[in-house]
């Protein structure tokens, strides 16, 4: 067989060659732009030149602090296009943080979104290897800033080289892209991304049994650019064709569902927060969502309710994937099997909830305390990856033996398996409730809270107990016009008849938030503070 190397700049010229009037639909802060895939190819060679002019070179780290939209796409494919690392920074993390993730990366060139220039301006004294910064923005003029130097990216681009070949000497495990997570504790840790990582990735994201993405898709991702790269929908949406719809700055629920009618939008992927809200709105509009063959969840939990409401209600396939920054991410998706069609719609929506399946690609084992566990729902057991899209280390990180030993990738992610193969998160091995000398797992009833109809949000938190060592806690929010008067006593008794006497919590406070990440998950460590803090435990 001949070897060919996989590329991301073969990705864009496929997709210029195959698909030059497919559009990518891209809302900026002033404007919606539709351009097809010939002129965002034509765009990202030019960017592919002015990042040579500036002095990029193989290897090199080009860092970007911006929403979903089109220049963001195009920089996913010029910096590995041309040798260098596309570096996307999570843009809601501390500036402490996004300091210590540009230098750490060593980033060259910032490419960063008008609206986060003050961020940057905040931290620009401390940046130490950063060499240019550029701005995208929809406006004639660069604005005012005490960024030097400071360049316009659509200034940059007409002046760029449309006929920039795309390099073509590139080792396919050479590094394409590189994430940090987004460090609940510590410093936050790089996974860099190699060619051939994405491109199986890619790949994996078309197959009929994961999420099937192809030409015929309108893809809207709502998950960030720069979490996981969107969770690779934009490389392989833009290989195959697929028309793209790109959110922009500060969206919101409305805009989401407006976007979905308009655009005829077939798939969406973002986290359940998300899902939350835009559920709110399709419940308070009158929204056309027919064209939604599946929304695809993923980063933690969705509550069963959730699930129910968009299948039953708006007939939206809820699909549950899992992953990592580490698996770049695509590692599980639940889908049902053939001989599993005929399973009642109660059965079908609790397998909807589960993480599902292995994608073909990688392997897994899920160890528990004396080894790998049954595959019987119930023993629990960490969930341990390997594959050609599973990162091996962390970038310059002594930590990497925590989590890359013995050729596996460690999640520290807490499973069930049932005998289909099909994954349950339990919980992460720190969130996990030790009461007694018994696990509980605070996901599970997570999850059986939010499918009350009072509730829009819930999560559960140890608590130390002098006789039990752990006692769980539920933090609630109940969705508008809910009185919190005799709320409680109903939500016990509707988990009651769920869970063994000792899995119910001791307490359900209720709170106007709940604090999140940045990736748009509970902040638990914030919110046992929280809680210690109200019941004065030191």
């Amino acid at each position: 067989m001949m070897h060919v190397p996989m590329t991301v700049g073969a990705m864009m010229e496929h997709a210029e060659k195959f698909f030059p009037k497919k559009l990518v639909h891209s809302q900026t802060h002033d404007k919606l732009h539709s351009l097809t895939y010939k002129e965002i190819g034509e765009r990202v060679r030019k960017l592919m030149s002015v990042f040579a002019e500036l002095g990029a070179k193989k290897g090199d780290k080009i860092g970007t602090l911006a929403w979903n939209h089109h220049r963001h796409l195009e920089i996913y494919f010029a910096a590995p296009g041309m040798h260098a690392v596309l570096h996307t920074i999570n843009i809601r993390l501390t500036p402490e943080h996004i300091v210590y993730i540009i230098n750490h990366a060593e980033d060259k060139i910032l490419l960063i979104d008008e609206d986060i220039l003050p961020l940057v301006e905040l931290i620009k004294d401390e940046l130490t290897t950063v060499e240019a910064f550029i701005v995208m923005t929809d406006k004639q003029e660069l604005p005012d800033s005490s960024l030097h130097p400071l360049y316009s990216y659509e200034e940059l681009l007409s002046t760029g080289d449309a006929a920039f070949p795309f390099t073509k000497e590139i080792d396919e495990n050479d590094p394409a892209g590189m994430c940090y997570t987004s460090a609940t504790t510590g410093k936050p840790k790089g996974v860099t991304y190699s060619h051939r990582g994405i491109v199986l990735h890619s790949l994996a994201l078309g197959l009929a049994d994961s999420a099937a993405l192809s030409e015929s898709d309108v893809s809207m991702p709502v998950v960030p650019q720069f979490h996981v790269n969107a969770w690779g929908t934009p490389f392989a949406c833009t290989w195959f064709g697929s028309t793209q719809v790109l959110p922009g700055p500060h969206f919101t629920p409305k805009r989401l569902a407006s976007f979905i009618e308009k655009f005829r939008v077939t798939i969406s992927a973002g986290v359940p927060t998300i899902w939350i809200g835009l559920l709110q709105e399709l419940e308070d509009g009158d929204y056309d969502t027919s064209s939604l063959r599946a929304v695809l969840c993923g980063g933690s939990a969705a509550p069963f309710g959730l699930i129910r409401a968009f299948e039953e209600k708006f007939n939206i396939p809820f699909y549950h994937a899992y992953g990592a920054t580490e698996t770049t991410p695509l590692a599980t998706i639940s889908r049902l099997k053939s001989y599993q069609q005929g399973l009642s719609q109660e059965e079908k929506i609790k397998e909807r909830s589960r993480q599902g399946i292995l994608v073909p690609g990688l392997e897994m084992k899920v160890k528990g305390k004396t080894g790998d566990i049954a595959w019987d729902d119930q023993e629990m057991g960490e969930l341990l990856l390997r594959g050609n899209w599973i990162a091996s280390e962390y970038y310059k990180d002594d930590r990497s033996d925590q989590a890359f030993h013995d050729g596996w990738f460690h999640t520290g992610d807490v499973v069930t398996v049932d005998e289909e193969g099909t994954i349950k998160i339990v919980d992460r091995t720190k969130d996990l409730i030790k009461s007694g000398g018994e696990w509980i797992s605070s996901v599970e009833i997570e999850n059986a809270i939010m499918s009350h109809p009072d509730v829009l949000e819930a999560s559960v938190i140890a608590i130390p107990d002098p006789k039990w060592q752990e006692r769980p806690i539920a933090c609630v929010v109940l969705k508008d016009g809910i009185k919190e008067e005799g709320t409680k006593e109903k939500l016990l008794s509707f988990l009651e008849p769920q869970f063994a006497k000792y899995w119910l919590p001791d307490d359900i406070l209720f709170l106007k938030n709940i604090p999140k990440t940045s990736v748009g998950k509970f902040l638990k460590r914030q919110l046992r503070e929280e809680v210690k803090t109200y019941y004065q435990i030191k």
